[in-house]
């Protein structure tokens, strides 16, 4: 799984909730899209843990 996947998933769910500041789930998904798009590598590592788990063994692009 790369990072760029969840993270575009995240970005379409952001823009789909439409900019609301006063919006908690706009505020969790928009923050969490931030930081994520800030720390790439430490998410990548992340993910690459989890896939070594079978975390992503379902998942159909």
């Amino acid at each position: 799984m790369k990072a760029e996947v969840i993270l575009a998933e995240l970005n379409r769910q952001r823009k789909d909730l439409g900019e609301d500041p006063g919006d908690v789930e706009w505020l969790a998904i928009h923050h969490a899209f931030c930081f994520i798009s800030y720390k790439m590598a430490e998410f990548q590592k992340y993910l690459d843990e989890q896939a070594a788990k079978g975390a992503f063994d379902e998942f159909e692009p």
